[in-house]
């Protein structure tokens, strides 16, 4: 309680300019990188949105983002950064994934070191650590947004606020905290799994990886399943 009572003022000040548009030291940095992928995504950032609008917007995303990751999942023989060679995930073993990462459940029904390739990992897994949060967070400002508003009926924009609490709020800390794990010995790279021998003589397969981009993003998103088993 404490923790959370210091860190509100500091963190929630900085999400409220964030979320409504307002300017932050990040801006020169991530301006232009916001605007691009609104240009190439067709969004209109000015758009105001209903609540229907609202959550017509977020389901769809969320439906094409659970397709595209179970078909990530059964196609991940085919797709590169999977030095290991491992074949398609079963079918109701994808569809669970599927559903539960999209949904920040995060359920973990498999042996993340046997059963998911790299490219698995990184852009499909780690890639709804990110947006199942900042959904998850959209939801809540949208929330907040109809409680304090009494003269609009709209809600914000659904795309702009993805968008930006992915860039602005969930990316930084990321990206910083990689750096933190990595400088204490959490595994990053993309290299096959080193076959070792042990001191009894036995053979034994050491997992490598992209653990700690991984990792970081499952703390600090409140998501459950993990790189490893």
């Amino acid at each position: 309680l404490v923790a959370v009572g210091l860190a509100t003022p500091l963190i929630g000040g900085y999400m409220a300019r964030v979320f409504n548009r307002q300017r932050t030291v990040l801006d020169p940095v991530l301006g232009p990188l916001e605007r691009f992928v609104y240009r190439v995504t067709g969004v209109d950032a000015s758009h105001e949105m209903r609540w229907t609008e609202y959550a017509v917007a977020l389901l769809l995303f969320s439906v094409v983002s659970m397709l595209v990751l179970y078909a990530m999942q059964r196609l991940q023989g085919l797709l590169p950064f999977n030095p290991q060679g491992f074949g398609a995930v079963a079918p109701d073993l994808a569809f669970n994934t599927a559903a539960s990462f999209t949904t920040n459940t995060n359920w973990q029904a498999y042996g993340g070191e046997s059963t998911m390739s790299y490219f698995t990992q990184m852009a499909g897994l780690a890639y709804h650590n990110f947006v199942s949060a900042a959904v998850g967070i959209a939801v809540a400002i949208a929330f907040i947004r109809g409680i304090a508003q009494k003269e609009k009926d709209s809600l914000g924009n659904f795309w702009v606020d993805l968008v930006r609490c992915s860039l602005w709020v969930l990316l930084p800390i990321a990206v910083v905290g990689s750096l933190v794990l990595v400088s204490q010995g959490v595994v990053q790279n993309l290299r096959p799994y080193d076959a070792v021998v042990t001191v009894e003589g036995a053979k034994q397969l050491i997992a490598q990886g992209p653990v700690a981009s991984q990792e970081v993003i499952k703390q600090f998103g409140t998501n459950g399943g993990g790189f490893f088993n």
